[in-house]
C-alpha cells in the first residue's frame, strides 16, 4: 500500500493539479509532491481534510491500495434488458439511499417476497425532483428503491407503488467496491457518458423506461455495483439479458 499513490490517484480522479490541491490544503505544491512520493506523511488534520475533499474514508485512504485494486471498472457493454414489473418507493431525506433501501427491504420481508424469492433483485436511482432550496437549505435529497417482482408473484402488502418497465437497451458498467470512494460511482456514470458520446449513442428518455438505475450485489465476497444508462439503440449482435 502507498498512501502517496492513493493521494495522487484521487487527485487525478478529481482532475485537479498539485497546485490546486496545495491551495485547498493550505500547503505548498512541494509538500503535495512529497506526499505523493511518500517522502513525508500528511499530519492527521490534513489526512482528514483529504478524505473530506475526495469523499474517501480515512481508513480506505491510509490502508487500502486504490491504484492496484483489481480493476475498479469493467468494460462497458450494451445490453437489452427484458421488461419487468417492480414495487418501488421514494424517500426525500438527508440520507435517502440508506433510508429507502431499509424501507424496501422491510417491505420485501413483510410481503413474503424474500421468503419465496430470496434472490429477488433490488435496484435504485436518484430522484431528481428535489428543489435546490430543499437541497441547499435543508440538506435533503431523493432516492428511489425498487424490488423487481418475479413472474407470478402477487401480494396485497401496502406501502409501495407498482410499475412496469418496458424492454430497453442500456449501457452497463460494473464498479467494484463502489462505496470505498464516493468518486467511483460518479466516475462510472462519466465513463458511460463518454463511451456513448464516442460511439454515437444518445440517452433517450422514454415514459415507461428508467433513464438510469443501479444494482448492488455481492460476488465472491466483494461488493459490486452495476450502473445502467438507457441508450437510443442497440446493435443486433448484442446479447439479450433477462434481468428479472
Amino acid at each position: 500500500m502507498s498512501l502517496g499513490k492513493n493521494i495522487q490517484y484521487l487527485r487525478k480522479q478529481k482532475r485537479i493539479t498539485q497546485e490546486q490541491l496545495a491551495e485547498k490544503m493550505s500547503v505548498s505544491r512541494q509538500t503535495v509532491s512529497k506526499w505523493e512520493t511518500d517522502e513525508i506523511v500528511p499530519e492527521l488534520s490534513k489526512l482528514v481534510a483529504l478524505g473530506d475533499l475526495f469523499s474517501c474514508k480515512l481508513d480506505t485512504l491510509v490502508r487500502e491500495n486504490l491504484v492496484d485494486c483489481d480493476e475498479i471498472y469493467s468494460e462497458i457493454t450494451i445490453k437489452t434488458i427484458e421488461g419487468f414489473r417492480m414495487a418501488r418507493y421514494v424517500m426525500i431525506t438527508p440520507n435517502p439511499e440508506d433510508d429507502v433501501n431499509r424501507y424496501m427491504d422491510e417491505w420485501a420481508r413483510r410481503s413474503g417476497l424474500l421468503d419465496k424469492h430470496p434472490d429477488a433483485r433490488r435496484i435504485g436511482w436518484d430522484f431528481p425532483y428535489v428543489s435546490p432550496e430543499l437541497q441547499n437549505r435543508f440538506g435533503l435529497w431523493g432516492y428511489v428503491a425498487a424490488y423487481i417482482l418475479p413472474e407470478g408473484f402477487e401480494t396485497d402488502c401496502p406501502g409501495v407503488e407498482y410499475a412496469n418497465q418496458a424492454e430497453a437497451p442500456y449501457a452497463v458498467i460494473t464498479v467494484y467496491d463502489p462505496f470505498a470512494v464516493c468518486e467511483r460511482i460518479r466516475s462510472a456514470y462519466k465513463k458511460i457518458m463518454e463511451y456513448l458520446q464516442a460511439n454515437g449513442f444518445k440517452e433517450k428518455p422514454k415514459e415507461d423506461v428508467l433513464t438510469c438505475f443501479e444494482h448492488v450485489y455481492e460476488r465472491d465476497g466483494r461488493t459490486c455495483m452495476d450502473v445502467f444508462i438507457h441508450v437510443d439503440s442497440v446493435s443486433r449482435t448484442e446479447a439479450f439479458t433477462n434481468f428479472s
